[in-house]
């Protein structure tokens, strides 16, 4: 009978221990709102209407990857909700979408938002309600601002380094330029220009002989190239996103003029820009790029490509392969998921920023050779190195070492 006794105790003992395990797995795991056990709810918000309507693949694409993550068994055991809103690019739209996100659906963060304009339109409030705005889709150097804004974080490599590096290669390449600049009127065309100016320096003011910018509501630039041209320049600096991007590269060729062409590396699809405007009018333009452009034929057996397509061909097949952004948004698709996997159980808002912002030579599929994403408190620049391309026949061609022009915030 004694016997017995031991064992029930031994017996309860165990339940007990169990079940103090348990209660501390249960408070080591820690929730803000849009996670819990079973789901991380994540929110989004892109033009699939409107001027930069090009860039709504992008969502799509997430919208796809994420669906893969889940059939994959999701995130240490938790499945995505991804919410995807419309905002035609158009601030007070996105900053209705936000509010909705964040009050109504109850997402743990607002991620990948695409556009200046519309970002700088929801950035108070995101960081006011302390909702992390994570890996947002735009280069505007104002995202790394850690102090001001520890809510915020950018991705790709900002606007102000690109530039910075094109003027250097136009002072090292052609330093008697005379210099046409075409920018879209907003945050995102000016903070551009302005790393372009930076980049020249002194010589800014005489390389420069021409500014005009557009308005993201006008139909068509075509007026803009004609005075551009008649300027006399034989440098253009075209800033300009895809739809308005497309029509300059086909004006010039109406037009016959045919200047040192830089255009920035948001509008370097060859789906979305160069083949709607004609791989014959886009020779020898030169941009920059820092992931493997999907029809460039060198990267056929790459294992990053093959990857890339074999997730295409299972849930997003329809996808246009040739569109840069399609890439794009399976890069930072990925850098998503290695962020949340990182918080473990802990998927506090908090955790979220603290982990995105320590992120150290991670590299997702599909970065060029040498570019590595990094992060820090002080840092929320994830991206920073770019690769000169110059288009030839029907594809970029890269060229020159991997650069890097860091700009702070």
């Amino acid at each position: 009978m004694p016997a017995m006794h031991v064992r029930l105790g031994a017996f309860s003992a165990a339940l007990l221990l169990a079940a103090a395990l348990s209660t501390a797995a249960s408070a080591q795991k820690k929730y803000d709102t849009g996670a819990s056990d079973t789901e991380i709810k994540i929110g989004n918000i892109m033009p699939y209407s409107g001027p930069a309507s090009a860039y709504g693949v992008i969502g799509k694409t997430e919208e796809a990857y994420f669906r893969k993550i889940n059939a994959e068994g999701g995130i240490n055991g938790r499945k995505i909700n991804y919410v995807s809103y419309d905002d035609a690019y158009s601030p007070p739209k996105t900053v209705e979408q936000a509010r909705k996100l964040v009050e109504s659906d109850e997402v743990l963060m607002v991620f990948n938002p695409l556009g200046t304009p519309p970002n700088s339109a929801i950035q108070k409030y995101l960081n006011q309600k302390k909702v992390p705005q994570l890996f947002v889709a735009t280069g505007a150097t104002k995202w790394n601002d850690p102090q001001n804004f520890p809510w915020t974080m950018g991705w790709q490599p900002n606007y102000q380094s690109e530039t910075i590096i094109y003027a250097k290669y136009i002072l090292k390449n052609k330093p008697d330029a005379k210099i046409a600049v075409l920018y879209q009127n907003d945050d995102y065309g000016k903070d551009y220009l302005k790393g372009f100016k930076d980049g020249l320096g002194a010589k800014a003011a005489s390389l420069i002989i021409i500014e005009d910018s557009y308005e993201v509501s006008e139909p068509t630039i075509d007026s803009h190239i004609v005075k551009l041209k008649a300027s006399g320049a034989d440098v253009f600096m075209n800033i300009t996103t895809p739809k308005f991007a497309a029509q300059a590269i086909k004006k010039n060729a109406e037009l016959g003029w045919k200047p040192l062409h830089f255009l920035n590396n948001v509008s370097g699809s060859i789906g979305s820009v160069i083949k709607p405007a004609g791989f014959e009018n886009a020779q020898e333009i030169i941009s920059s790029q820092y992931f493997k452009d999907p029809t460039d034929a060198q990267w056929k057996n790459d294992p990053a490509m093959i990857g890339w397509n074999q997730f295409l061909d299972k849930y997003y097949p329809e996808a246009n392969r040739a569109d840069a952004s399609v890439m794009y948004a399976y890069i930072v698709s990925q850098g998503l998921v290695h962020v949340l996997k990182a918080c473990g159980d802990d998927l506090t808002r908090e955790n979220v920023m603290k982990q995105a912002a320590n992120i150290k030579d991670y590299e997702p599929a599909g970065l060029l050779p040498g570019i590595k994403v990094n992060t820090s408190a002080t840092d929320f620049a994830p991206l920073s190195q770019l690769q000169l391309i110059r288009f030839k026949g029907e594809t970029w061609e890269r060229f020159g070492e991997i650069l890097s022009a860091d700009v702070g915030g």
